[in-house]
């Protein structure tokens, strides 16, 4: 960050609801955000992020264009409340964040400094040896128009990111754009409309079985409640509502799964059996349509009553439909958005987030310079987020084995671990004991393990803990001076003599840290 111009401080972590209240977003930010009030009643809340903070601070202490571009971040604790925190380090309530900030007097100044953060991020990940993506995503409640996301590659990843092979596209699935293909476009002729009777099936594949018919012939009625309203997507049985696409599309704040008991009391729908026929008449709710809905001909239906399902059911004849629009999840093998090719999905962790927020907060804080030509304006901004705790655990999730951790040399605790077989003995010790004071004094990072404790319980927690290098004095190296050197993500072992050990490892370490830069 500092090479790429960055200033750095620290921002507080309890902040006032003042400050949120006047960036609109005191009221919308959900119940991730801890809130709490001092004893005279007043409301702060646990900074979840800082960019009320940063942009009343710059609009207190900055004026003009000629103070501009101007890049501050802080590396801080950062608090959310989370649904579900699982996975340690991956996604828990207090975590460790790098969070920049950039100022610009115009778009194309924010232009710069989102490239050169958007450089700086793959220069980083690249140099923790990381197998990672920069994806394009969704800007949530951060804001903004553009975003990205860095994103490892891992099984246990709890996003899904789609990429095309055939070009550079890359986007987390929630931001996939999905167009209408050929394929889709039905020319059936109309079929009369059929009720059947469907006991107990009140699942997709439930109902795909009892009439025997494929998934993809079947209509998928998803309830939400939506800041208090319900709204009704209709998508293929065989596909899955994009609740982000459906959230930016109707610029709400949170979207929720409808209450099963408060659809069945309220509306008289039952769930499982839920359908668009006659449900505008019966509800007045608001009914979204996915594109490929619009041309799904003679499909079977919920009959909004307990047991039933229609058949035959066709859009316009049947059923209205508000707003047909992109509202399903993309999944492999759809076409690409840019060249067409076939899509492919990948588990990731999302590492780092870049947004381009525009006037966003400046223009809802007033945070505004004077321009050459002394005209007040609204300062252009950009927020870059690395997750430092949630990079550690992401490279762990890449670099292990049934041992242990296998640390990239670049963001290992320590380089070099130094141990003697027997800490009792006096010769040994000693060795030890020299040897880590050169290496120190040579700048390596080295851990001297004096625990008396067996070789054999040192050895297992050395490869546990996952020092890139393993350094064990023993009896051959009092007896002959050699020294056995042990590469935890190799397993090459070595031996050299004690005046060449500093000289080996620093080259060796060297070419480790620059491989992946």
């Amino acid at each position: 960050m500092n090479r790429a111009g960055g200033v750095e401080l620290q921002l507080p972590i309890i902040q006032p609801a003042e400050l949120w209240q006047e960036s609109g977003r005191w009221d919308v930010y959900g119940p991730e955000m801890y809130r709490l009030r001092d004893r005279h009643g007043r409301d702060f809340c646990l900074g979840p992020t800082h960019e009320e903070l940063i942009t009343d601070l710059f609009s207190q202490e900055v004026n003009s264009y000629r103070q501009l571009p101007l890049l501050l971040y802080q590396i801080h604790n950062k608090y959310r409340d989370e649904r579900r925190p699982r996975f340690g380090l991956l996604r828990g309530r207090e975590f460790i964040m790098k969070d920049l900030y950039s100022f610009d007097m115009d778009e194309d100044g924010l232009e710069i400094s989102y490239r050169k953060m958007y450089d700086a991020y793959n220069k980083i990940f690249s140099r923790c040896s990381l197998d990672f993506r920069a994806v394009e995503a969704d800007s949530g409640a951060i804001g903004g128009d553009v975003s990205h996301e860095f994103m490892v590659m891992a099984d246990t990843g709890e996003d899904q990111i789609t990429f095309c092979s055939a070009c550079d596209y890359a986007a987390n699935m929630e931001k996939t754009p999905c167009h209408l293909t050929g394929e889709a476009k039905s020319s059936e002729e109309e079929r009369p409309l059929e009720l059947a009777a469907t006991p107990e099936a009140c699942t997709v594949q439930d109902v795909a079985s009892y009439l025997q018919v494929n998934t993809d012939q079947i209509l998928k009625s998803l309830f939400y409640n939506v800041d208090g309203k319900i709204v009704v997507v209709l998508v293929r049985g065989d596909r899955s509502v994009n609740e982000t696409k459906v959230l930016n599309y109707l610029g709400a704040n949170m979207l929720d799964t409808a209450d099963p008991h408060e659809m069945l009391n309220n509306y008289g729908i039952p769930m499982g059996f839920a359908g668009p026929v006659g449900l505008r008449e019966k509800t007045k709710v608001t009914i979204l349509g996915d594109l490929e809905v619009e041309h799904l001909y003679n499909t079977v239906a919920g009959a909004n009553k307990p047991g039933y399902h229609y058949i035959n059911v066709n859009p316009r004849r049947d059923y209205h439909v508000d707003h047909y629009g992109d509202f399903r999840t993309a999944i492999e093998g759809d076409p690409c958005p840019h060249c067409g090719a076939p899509l492919q999905v990948q588990h990731g962790i999302e590492v780092g987030h870049i947004f381009k927020l525009g006037t966003k907060y400046s223009e809802a804080m007033s945070a505004t310079i004077l321009n050459e030509n002394g005209k007040e304006i609204p300062v252009v901004m950009g927020c870059y987020g690395i997750g430092v705790t949630r990079t550690m655990a992401a490279a762990v999730e890449q670099s292990h084995d049934q041992d242990g951790i296998i640390w990239p040399a670049a963001i290992s605790p320590f380089d070099v671990v130094i141990m003697a077989v027997n800490q009792r003995d006096q010769a040994q010790a000693g060795f030890a004991l020299d040897l880590y004071q050169q290496l120190e004094t040579a700048g390596i990072d080295v851990l001297y393990d004096d625990r008396q404790e067996r070789p054999g319980v040192k050895f297992k927690d050395a490869d546990l803990i996952g020092y890139p290098c393993r350094v064990v004095i023993g009896k051959k190296a009092i007896a002959e001076g050699l020294v056995e050197i042990k590469w935890r993500a190799t397993g090459e072992l070595v031996f050299k003599e004690k005046d060449r050990v500093t000289a080996y490892l620093q080259e060796k370490l060297a070419a480790m840290k620059c491989s992946k830069q």
